[in-house]
């Protein structure tokens, strides 16, 4: 998998999410490789998305298309400011639901120390946390720039992720926690897309 984040400062979300419902009307049945995109804005216009192809070609082909250059261009007229992009085949997806079906998406952004022990702790155990977590139905990591990463958490809703939160993990899972959060360099930015657009093929 592949995948590119774009974000940025938006003025208006109902206008961007227009802007993509376009672009998945028109120009995602053309798009090769396309796997699917996540997106939505934050409470103070924080827009972020997360779109996924099978191949890094399929990302260049895409971007490559003259209708692809003309939306763009419309597209990033809504930014206050130029919009940031990462781009990454360092992908771990542990989708133990539909992230199709998720009500929230967290996305998080930071830096770690060790990206190969944190690409391990994130797929141990999976099976446990799901038991554990039966809110969040999946989430993807994209990791680029050694050690940066973008992680999109999907929950069921809000409200039950906020419940999950709250729950105190058995002693092994915490001790995974603990050593994860010991790799970070610094705090994570968190964005929260309380009304997320989630997209696929059709």
């Amino acid at each position: 998998m592949f995948v590119q984040v774009i974000q940025g400062q938006v003025s208006d979300a109902e206008q961007v999410h227009a802007a993509l419902d376009r672009w998945v009307e028109g120009l995602a049945p053309d798009a090769s490789g396309w796997l699917g995109t996540t997106a939505g804005v934050t409470d103070n216009g924080q827009f972020i998305a997360l779109a996924r192809f099978d191949s890094a070609a399929a990302a260049q082909g895409n971007s490559e298309r003259p209708e692809q250059d003309k939306w763009w261009s419309e597209f990033s007229a809504l930014f206050s400011e130029d919009a940031t992009f990462h781009e990454s085949d360092d992908v771990v997806a542990d989708l133990v639901g539909d992230p199709n079906s998720a009500g929230f998406v967290q996305v998080m952004q930071g830096r770690g120390t060790n990206p190969d022990r944190a690409r391990e702790l994130m797929t141990e155990d999976s099976g446990k946390w799901a038991d554990f977590r039966p809110d969040m139905v999946g989430s993807i990591a994209a990791m680029y720039d050694d050690g940066d990463y973008t992680m999109a958490m999907y929950f069921t809703s809000e409200e039950e992720a906020r419940e999950g939160e709250k729950k105190e993990p058995p002693a092994e899972m915490k001790a995974q926690m603990d050593e994860l959060n010991s790799l970070a360099v610094g705090m994570p930015s968190f964005f929260d897309l309380k009304h997320p657009w989630l997209y696929s093929p059709r």
